[in-house]
């Protein structure tokens, strides 16, 4: 049995407190299994069962691939839902660039975290990178075009991307039946 992991840009303390106080007033409209804030990130890349011993070294060739990584500048910004506002199953804020490139420099960092995966030998999810933080998850596929409309009216504060984090996922053990996260490293961006 291996060990759920993914690597993530966690936003900093202030641009999670920013959207947690957006959306704690909205929480009881609606009936959805909420992200807690200290769990938000924007996943780079999911691998569902890392061998426990490939964990370290995939954090490794991660940390040197990002470290000749510009430094992105992005804000969170506007609605996104999965697969869409009709049928949706996951409602995620995006992530909106902000300095020259910085949609560009999120693709290849995306695209180092999963080439990382594959080089240490582990599996990694195949879809495709869109950048987003996931708010909330619905047990039933539903319209949530009137959420996807109030999110059109967010705009976070603004900041520079300065590491990724490599953080394993325990189903189950946190609160109330959530995953525990756990972090294994924090990798610098740029040099």
């Amino acid at each position: 049995m291996g060990v759920r992991l993914f690597a993530a840009i966690v936003p900093p303390v202030d641009v999670v407190e920013h959207l947690d106080q957006f959306l704690e007033p909205r929480r009881e409209a609606g009936s959805f299994r909420w992200t807690v804030a200290d769990q938000f990130h924007i996943t780079l890349a999911f691998m569902p069962s890392v061998p426990e011993h490939l964990v370290d070294e995939y954090a490794d060739r991660l940390g040197d691939g990002l470290a000749r990584t510009p430094i992105p500048v992005v804000r969170l910004a506007g609605p996104v839902a999965f697969p869409n506002a009709a049928e949706t199953r996951a409602l995620a804020v995006g992530v909106v660039p902000e300095s020259e490139g910085a949609d560009v420099v999120l693709e290849r960092m995306a695209g180092r975290a999963r080439n990382a995966a594959v080089t240490v030998g582990t599996e990694v999810d195949g879809q495709r990178f869109r950048p987003h933080l996931t708010i909330a998850r619905l047990r039933q596929r539903a319209d949530t075009t009137s959420w996807v409309r109030l999110l059109e009216t967010y705009t976070g504060p603004e900041w520079p991307v300065i590491e990724a984090t490599v953080i394993a996922s325990h189903l189950g053990q946190g609160p109330r039946g959530r995953p525990r996260y756990e972090t294994v490293a924090e990798l610098p961006i740029g040099q």
